[in-house]
């Protein structure tokens, strides 16, 4: 996938981001859009999970996990002998 940005001049010499930025940034706008998972999100912000939601929390941006979610989690811990 290729994302390009028209970003004005102005912005950018006032506030240069470096490219951890970039995709921290690119990574939270398409979680936030639903357009990839959590994990997904966390790998391409360079960040831990737990990071990453943090990150979220401090931006108020909701995880979306529901339910199904959860019995899905559940079900990963009980086939890999979680207890």
């Amino acid at each position: 996938m290729q994302i390009t940005l028209n970003i004005p001049d102005q912005l950018m010499q006032a506030h240069p981001p470096n490219s951890a930025d970039w995709m921290r940034e690119i990574a939270v706008a398409l979680f936030q859009q639903e357009l990839i998972t959590l994990g997904t999100a966390s790998q391409i912000a360079g960040m831990h999970q737990i990071e990453f939601q943090a990150l979220l929390s401090d931006r108020e941006i909701c995880v979306h996990y529901d339910l199904a979610d959860y019995q899905a989690d559940i079900e990963s811990l009980r086939a890999n002998n979680w207890r």
